[in-house]
């Protein structure tokens, strides 16, 4: 009798219950998605405000640590008592008397303290206002903590790939968004006309669909000139990857137009004198905007994989502009591979970004299909 009871609430639940409430408790049952759902959220957390949660400054050089090995954080000190708090040893650099390469060696009779909400580099919060407060802060300016290493230059890895995931990770939205914009544009009128106009948009679809895409990325990027500032390489790169981004998403906003049209609420607004923009944009769009949503999920991870490739191999994004596939350029070669494995961890993070973001998507797809219920 409980169980009948509970069944009917819910069932009473979800009668009345919106759109995106059926589709929320729906995604909430995809355990993998939700936890992808956090990660994502807490990647773009940190691409907001990444100073924050950087620990040196990420253009800052030091020549005396070069290669600089990544460094252990201690959380329990036995060596003197019982301590408890995150420190980390300093290393001191030494030289091989054969090769004379450098060595990295720690200092355990040394300790320097980490401190939560401590004071570091200046950086700006959203280009609103200026602050030097971090998540973490070594309180030993002159012995930094190098959580990640460093680079050939004595720059801390770790923070550069903080810095790195702001413009990775906007440029998969602003490159999804733009692919968006032009495909429901394209893809709606081409549904909503039908005829002669809809011919002409399926066979622009096909040209579009039938370029070699990595080929044509390439011809594009290394067409812009080398000497553009970054703000202008990145918006060029975005609308680069966002060229032939749209026509898939068209093809599928289209279908949908064609069988929304001869709907009967689709009738019954043109019965009513509605304008055909507002038809489109009020009626007809909503009614599968779930799946638009969707679908830029998974499309962001393509994106995001885009501007690394081309920024590994050099048309991208260039220096000093910092991005995932700029910091990976510097494990290029076999001397930086066996010199600093750890080079290769901006690379984790575009793994890490794209498994979560696929994850997230297909979440999100599953939950916004009525068969799947």
């Amino acid at each position: 009798m409980v169980d009948v009871s509970i069944a009917t609430l819910r069932a009473d639940r979800a009668a009345v219950a919106s759109q995106w409430q059926l589709i929320w408790w729906a995604f909430k049952r995809h355990r993998l998605a939700m936890a992808a759902l956090f990660v994502t959220l807490a990647m773009y957390v940190v691409a907001t405000v990444p100073g924050f949660f950087a620990i040196n400054d990420p253009i800052a050089q030091n020549a005396r640590a070069t290669f600089h090995p990544p460094q252990a954080v201690h959380f329990f000190d036995t060596s003197d008592g019982f301590d408890f708090g995150p420190y980390y040893h300093p290393m001191r650099l030494t030289r091989d008397p054969n090769t004379l390469a450098a060595i990295f060696i720690a200092d355990t009779s040394k300790k320097v303290p980490i401190e939560l909400f401590g004071r570091g580099f200046s950086y700006s919060v959203l280009g609103l206002f200026e602050t030097d407060i971090h998540l973490i802060a070594s309180t030993d300016k002159t012995r930094p903590l190098f959580l990640f290493g460093a680079d050939r230059l004595g720059r801390d890895v770790y923070s550069r790939v903080v810095q790195g995931a702001q413009v990775s990770l906007s440029i998969g939205l602003v490159g999804v968004f733009l692919s968006l914009l032009l495909g429901i544009v394209l893809g709606g009128i081409s549904g909503y006309y039908g005829g002669r106009i809809d011919f002409v948009m399926q066979r622009v679809i096909d040209f579009v669909l039938s370029l070699p895409t990595i080929p044509i990325w390439l011809a594009l990027a290394a067409a812009l000139p080398q000497g553009w500032p970054a703000t202008l390489q990145y918006m060029m790169i975005t609308i680069i990857l966002s060229f032939t981004g749209w026509a898939q998403l068209a093809r599928v906003v289209r279908g949908r137009f064609l069988s929304l049209r001869t709907e009967e609420f689709v009738a019954a607004a043109r019965l009513d004198g509605v304008s055909e923009g507002r038809i489109i944009f009020r009626h007809m769009l909503p009614s599968f905007s779930s799946h638009i949503i969707a679908s830029m999920t998974l499309a962001v991870p393509a994106m995001i994989l885009a501007e690394t490739s081309l920024s590994f191999l050099g048309l991208g994004l260039q220096p000093p502009t910092i991005s995932w596939g700029v910091l990976l350029r510097e494990a290029q070669n076999i001397r930086s591979i066996a010199t600093a494995p750890w080079l290769f961890l901006p690379g984790l993070a575009v793994v890490i970004a794209v498994m979560a973001l696929n994850l997230f998507g297909d979440g999100l797809r599953d939950a916004a299909d009525p068969y799947n219920k």
